[in-house]
């Protein structure tokens, strides 16, 4: 389970941040075209650069977390080594 959250969480919050990003822009489109309106724009125009940012960061941090290394010994590879035995 967490090897599948740390593959697919940092690209799916990228998706949704993407997703977020482009409905901000299309939401003067959808105005003109009639789909959205006054109430809408106000509501909209006001909490989805928000919500972009928040999920841009978020992803970011996901990144961060699925890529951290941990710090090994000299002479160590990682895995399942026995770094406090001598050779």
């Amino acid at each position: 389970m967490k090897a599948t959250l740390r593959l697919f969480l940092p690209g799916s919050l990228g998706s949704l941040a993407g997703i977020a990003c482009a409905l901000c822009c299309v939401i003067p489109i959808f105005l003109a075209a009639g789909i959205l309106g006054g109430a809408g724009w106000a509501y909209l125009g006001d909490i989805m650069p928000g919500i972009a940012l928040a999920l841009a960061a978020l992803a970011g941090l996901a990144w961060w977390w699925t890529n951290r290394r941990r710090t090994h010994a000299t002479g160590c590879s990682g895995g399942n080594c026995a770094c406090s035995q001598p050779t």
